[in-house]
């Protein structure tokens, strides 16, 4: 289960003497996102112990291009990737997940500590045991929490500059202000308000997922084996565990699109017939066919997302990426 749940406050329950009970701030924030129209799921929720993995399920279907092609442009320009980063290095990765991909920039970089940070503590811990047995000389520090409301790292930088690490194609669940939010607070980590007493400014080694034939990107977000759904479903059964609900899967159905005018992969879950659902103490209604939206996948062009990480205080330095031009690897350093 997350860790997620903490600092108690207050919200209102449907019961008729408007009784007021103690709630998590997932829970206010789950209930808000529901009550607004169209309804909302914050994306961080997928990723319970059974939600990570099915996405790890989800990165070896053959409909989904992006592990393949990322996996590739590592492997071609990994020694170009680290002598960009250089030695002694802090490598901070949010939403670390099963920690594979910094396996990629192993041994060649070897940083003097690596943080994993996600929202799933259980996961996470199991993830950094296994890296930890492959690799006994990396120092490994896990840290549970939610990068997507701030970031915040519980390691030393002051003696050794920081790099954050963000592969895969998460950035583009941000809408494109609060990428550039998101940004930003790598940046200010890096630098702080001013770079004294550090031995470099630190970095940013991304991925970015560009913009593609919109068949391309329909299949890979609607596979013909059904993970995705199962994924997109799954998030209802992690709301139920976390906040005593009572979301019946059947009662939805996966639905994902392109959306060519915003530039991105859409995923909701359509209600397929009207009823009510108890969540944290309060009746949310759905209506028949009513969407709930669970994600946004932006796709950007390589000159888009630099323009994006300008607004966040960077310079862009280097570029990979594959023959096709499916996919961006991208390294930045504070302006």
């Amino acid at each position: 289960m997350s860790t997620v749940l903490q600092n108690k406050t207050t919200i209102e329950t449907e019961s008729s003497d408007k009784a007021v009970i103690e709630a998590s701030p997932v829970a206010v924030e789950v209930i808000a996102g529901l009550s607004r129209s169209p309804k909302q799921i914050s994306p961080k929720y997928f990723y319970d112990r059974k939600g990570s993995a099915l996405f790890d399920e989800i990165t070896q279907l053959d409909e989904y291009y992006l592990p393949r092609v990322e996996q590739q442009i590592f492997t071609q320009y990994r020694d170009a990737m680290c002598a960009s980063i250089g030695k002694g290095v802090i490598l901070i990765e949010p939403g670390a997940g099963s920690c594979a991909k910094v396996q990629w920039l192993l041994p060649q970089l070897m940083p003097a500590a690596y943080v994993p940070m996600d929202i799933s503590a259980e996961h996470l811990q199991a993830s950094a045991q296994a890296l930890n047995e492959a690799w006994p000389e990396l120092n490994i520090t896990p840290q549970v929490g939610d990068h997507t409301v701030g970031m915040h790292v519980d390691t030393d930088v002051s003696q050794a500059p920081p790099v954050f690490f963000y592969p895969g194609s998460s950035i583009g669940n941000f809408e494109p202000d609060a990428a550039v939010e998101f940004l930003r607070s790598m940046r200010v980590l890096m630098t702080g308000d001013t770079d004294a007493g550090r031995k470099g400014q630190g970095g940013l080694l991304i991925g970015v997922d560009t913009k593609k034939d919109a068949a391309l990107l329909h299949a890979a977000y609607n596979d013909a084996g059904g993970i995705t759904a199962k994924f997109n479903l799954n998030v209802l059964t992690h709301l139920n565990d976390l906040l005593e609900g009572d979301f019946d899967t059947d009662k939805f159905v996966h639905h994902a699109l392109y959306n060519d005018k915003s530039g991105r992969v859409e995923m909701h879950l359509r209600c397929v017939e009207k009823h009510s659902v108890l969540l944290a103490g309060k009746t949310v209604e759905f209506a028949a066919d009513e969407l709930v939206h669970t994600e946004n996948s932006y796709k950007y062009h390589p000159a888009e997302f630099i323009a994006l990480a300008e607004q966040a205080g960077f310079t862009h330095r280097e570029l990979w990426q594959d023959e096709q031009g499916l996919f961006s690897v991208m390294y930045f350093e504070p302006a």
